[in-house]
């Protein structure tokens, strides 16, 4: 059996007197993709910033690797190795995916001032860029402005930004909302061949991409764990069809 690597006991977030993440246990086994889902408003979104400390619980604790990070910040838990995607694609529209690729690179270097340096210091990390923009299946668009790039390559490109920062746990959220059916299956192909070596939890909506992806699925509703276990598992069960479908008749693979 995997062992654990990341882990929450308790994990609570207030705003005010509205619980939007309430108690939450989580078990994120080593090299699975573990799916967060839930219907809108489940607190999918809360839990991962709370994951990589973009927000602070208001109680409960977070473990990485064996480690208390709840009290960390999010730069030194992206050190740690457990690394997320946004949403909504986060590119530097006017450089190029190269470009893109080896900011994130330059991570490497420590300093803050590589704006400033010649470009002849900073080609050192192309060959790097090049096999990352390979890897998520960009190679020919390396010398393509970002903004240039349809919004599926766009996510792609983040993807490779990401995997720059060399994490061991990557977290994605909704990698495939607002795509077209042939980026849908060109993202989770791209994640088929990340996962090697790693760890993958993500936000999901298509239901169909986390029945073909998802080793392990965790089922949110209005903050709390509904439901748990693999995807013909949690399909079944009476209480997460009722989440999502109200009294409606049917199945979750069907939303």
């Amino acid at each position: 059996m995997s062992d654990t690597i990341l882990e929450t006991s308790g994990l609570t977030k207030e705003f005010r007197g509205f619980v939007a993440v309430n108690g939450v246990d989580l078990r994120v086994e080593t090299g699975t993709i573990h799916a967060l889902i839930g219907p809108n408003g489940a607190g999918k979104t809360t839990c991962f910033n709370l994951l990589t400390k973009f927000l602070p619980p208001t109680r409960g604790t977070i473990r990485f690797k064996g480690r208390d990070i709840t009290g960390m910040r999010p730069a030194e838990v992206a050190r740690l190795g457990l690394v997320r995607s946004f949403q909504i694609s986060a590119v530097f529209a006017h450089l190029t995916a190269l470009q893109n690729v080896r900011v994130a690179l330059q991570r490497g270097r420590g300093g803050s001032f590589d704006f400033w340096r010649a470009e002849s210091v900073l080609d050192r990390y192309n060959a790097r860029a090049r096999e990352l923009l390979d890897q998520v299946g960009l190679g020919e668009f390396a010398t393509v402005p970002a903004g240039q790039l349809a919004y599926g390559r766009k996510r792609a490109l983040e993807i490779a930004t990401t995997l720059a920062l060399e994490p061991e746990m990557l977290l994605l959220d909704e990698p495939t909302a607002g795509m077209t059916h042939a980026d849908v299956d060109r993202i989770v192909a791209l994640i088929r061949r990340v996962r090697q070596g790693r760890t993958i939890l993500m936000v999901e909506h298509n239901l169909s991409v986390v029945e073909g992806l998802c080793d392990r699925i965790t089922v949110l509703t209005r903050g709390r764990i509904l439901a748990e276990g693999d995807y013909a598992t949690v399909s079944r069960n009476e209480e997460v069809i009722a989440a999502y479908l109200g009294s409606e008749a049917g199945s979750v693979a069907h939303v």
